[in-house]
Order: structure tokens, then C-alpha cells, then sequence
């Protein structure tokens, strides 16, 4: 018997472009407001891991595996329901019409929102001017209470120049972190790579450092977001030399502190990121950095002078520049995915 196929089977809907305008929406929503100031559902997801964390620490690498694995799968799991059910046809009770797709706007938009909400340029770069305005009318009380909004260092023992070289150091972690990583997750994987991936950085964040209380229950949170960042951290400084030009800096510089001193830093991304930001601003970064939690000593990166207050507005200047190639970059990476596919599919029989 011949097979006989089913004219009105359901088949679900292709949301490869979709996906990428809703990546393109996102960023340009992030880049005209920032943050949403109310109700952010990564503050939620915050407050929701911190409760769980008081109630399963334990001095344990495998007790903290288990609870970075169960924050990630939550996360990631409702992201993929929620594509899933997007891409899937439609049809009203009763009715012989055919299935339709959801409507396209509504698949945008999730994504859209999806990537606002996890995105943090804007935020990055008000936050950095906000601070430079303090540093240039002198009022380091209000640059030091600043800081904190950008990274977890201690600002008490920062003087101009320290707290100058802060800001652009976190500067350039964060272009990677909260733009540049969230893009290459949310081309990878939709909708479960954005929030899967934003889930993995905020863990870091609250349980990754290196305090006596999270050296080992943080362990996996670290060693995960690592992982996470690896790939991104280099498209973020190859895209860093790519724009050294725009503020008066040379792509080879860029690369030759890469290559000489991204090794030596701690951290096997920041390091990256963070070297590239030297060479392309021609300012010397790392040296001692304090947390609350204890001292750092961060090898050298790049070889120009000290960093001054005027810096600051020019790393800001290479983040958003970083942040619009990094864009660019996926939308064509997936453009190219889906062509590639696409001619593969016609030349199945």
C-alpha cells in the first residue's frame, strides 16, 4: 500500500527569522531605555536563588553542582516550553480551517522582551558616564557610591586614578558579559540560550567569587559561567581591536596586549576583554584590586600610561561600538546558518 500523506498534518513553524528580529528588537529597546525599572525578572531570579542557596549551602563543591544545576534547568526549561508552544500551529476549537502559526508579532515580541531583559548595555555605559561626571567635578563620595553599580570591588581605599581604572576595567568585563555573551546565546539557542545563559552569569555573580563562604559551593557556578563565556569573551576582542580606530587606538595594539597578558590574568575570559580594552585605549590596566572579600593582584595589561578620568568615555565609546558589531556579527551568522540549511534541505530527495 502506497504511503499516503496527511494534508492537513500540523507542522510547526519556522522560527529561525523570527528569532533574529527579535534579537535586533531587543538590543534597540536596551539601547533607548535600558533596564526596565521595575520589576526585573533577573532581580526575581535573583532573590528566588538566594533563598534557595541559604537553605542548600553547604562548604560542598557537589552540594553547589547540584544547586547551580537546578537554577540553570529551571530557567532554561520554561524557555524552551515557551519557544516550543510559539512554534507550534494553531487552530480555533470547531473549526475546519487550518492551523495557523501564532501571530508573528507575538513571536517577536517574546524574544524581543527576552533580550531586553537580559541585556545590559545601556545600563553599562549610564552607569560608567554617570560615575565619570563624579570623578570630573570631584566628588568621589558620589564616585566611590557609584562603583558598586558596576562591579563588586571595594571603593573605599579607590582614589580618582583607582577608581578611574575600575570603571574601565569593568567597562570592558561587562561589554562581554552582559552584551556580547547574552547576543552569541540568544543566536545559538533563541529564547532557552538568552535566559539559560543570563541565569549562569547572575549565579556568578552571587556565589562565583572567591570568599571563604562560596570557594567551594560556588565552584561549579564559576567554572560554568567560564564555559559559558569562552567563545564570547574572544568575539569580544577580536571585535575590541576591530574598533580600537574609533578612539584613536591601533587593532595590532589591541591584539599584541591580548596575546601578551590575557594569560596571566585570573580570570581566562575577563583576561581577554580586558587587554583588548588596554591596547585599543593605549592605557596600562590590572595591579591591585580589592574586594571585601579579600586582595587581588592583577598582572599588568597593556602598555600606555595610567588610566585618567577621560578614559572612561572612551571606553564607553568601544562598548557600544563592540555591542553593534556584536550584533551584526550574529544576525549574520544566522542568516548564513539558515541559508546553509536551507540548500541542504533541497538537495534531500
Amino acid at each position: 500500500m502506497p504511503h499516503l500523506t496527511n494534508p492537513t498534518r500540523r507542522r510547526p513553524v519556522d522560527v529561525s527569522w523570527t528569532t533574529t528580529t527579535g534579537l535586533v528588537a531587543g538590543v534597540t529597546v536596551d539601547a533607548a531605555c535600558g533596564d526596565p525599572r521595575r520589576g526585573h525578572p533577573v532581580a526575581g531570579f535573583g532573590r528566588a536563588a538566594h533563598t534557595l542557596e541559604r537553605r542548600w549551602w553547604a562548604d560542598s563543591k557537589p552540594r553547589g553542582a547540584l544547586f547551580t544545576t537546578v537554577c540553570v534547568a529551571v530557567p532554561v526549561a520554561v524557555g524552551a516550553l515557551i519557544e516550543r508552544t510559539l512554534s507550534q500551529p494553531t487552530t480555533s476549537t470547531g473549526s475546519d480551517r487550518p492551523a495557523t502559526a501564532l501571530p508573528v508579532a507575538v513571536r517577536i515580541a517574546t524574544t524581543a522582551a527576552a533580550t531586553w531583559v537580559v541585556l545590559g548595555g545601556r545600563s553599562l555605559t549610564r552607569e560608567a558616564t554617570l560615575l565619570a561626571r563624579s570623578l570630573e567635578s570631584g566628588d568621589l563620595d558620589a564616585a566611590r557610591a557609584r562603583l558598586p553599580h558596576l562591579c563588586g570591588r571595594d571603593p573605599h581605599p579607590l582614589d580618582t586614578a583607582g577608581l578611574a581604572r575600575a570603571t574601565v576595567e569593568s567597562v570592558a568585563e561587562n561589554t562581554s558579559d552582559a552584551v556580547v555573551a547574552p547576543l552569541v546565546w540568544g543566536g545559538v539557542a533563541g529564547l532557552p540560550g538568552l535566559v539559560g545563559y543570563r541565569a549562569v552569569n547572575t549565579l556568578d555573580a552571587m556565589v562565583g567569587h572567591r570568599s571563604e563562604r562560596y570557594r567551594n559551593f560556588g565552584w561549579a557556578a564559576a567554572r560554568l559561567d567560564d564555559a559559558a563565556n569562552l567563545v564570547p569573551a574572544r568575539l569580544a576582542g577580536v571585535l575590541t581591536a576591530a574598533a580600537a580606530p574609533l578612539v584613536g587606538g591601533r587593532p595590532r595594539d589591541a591584539l599584541r596586549a591580548w596575546r601578551h597578558g590575557a594569560h596571566r590574568h585570573p580570570s581566562p575570559n575577563a583576561g581577554v576583554v580586558e587587554a583588548a580594552f588596554a591596547g585599543a585605549l593605549h592605557r596600562t590596566l590590572g595591579g591591585r584590586t580589592v574586594y571585601p572579600y579579600g586582595v587581588d593582584e592583577r598582572p599588568t595589561l597593556g602598555t600606555g600610561p595610567e588610566v585618567t578620568t577621560a578614559d572612561i568615555r572612551r571606553a564607553t565609546r568601544l562598548s557600544q561600538a563592540v555591542s553593534v558589531g556584536a550584533l551584526v556579527t550574529v544576525v549574520a551568522a544566522r542568516a548564513a546558518a539558515t541559508t546553509l540549511l536551507r540548500r541542504r534541505r533541497r538537495k534531500q530527495p
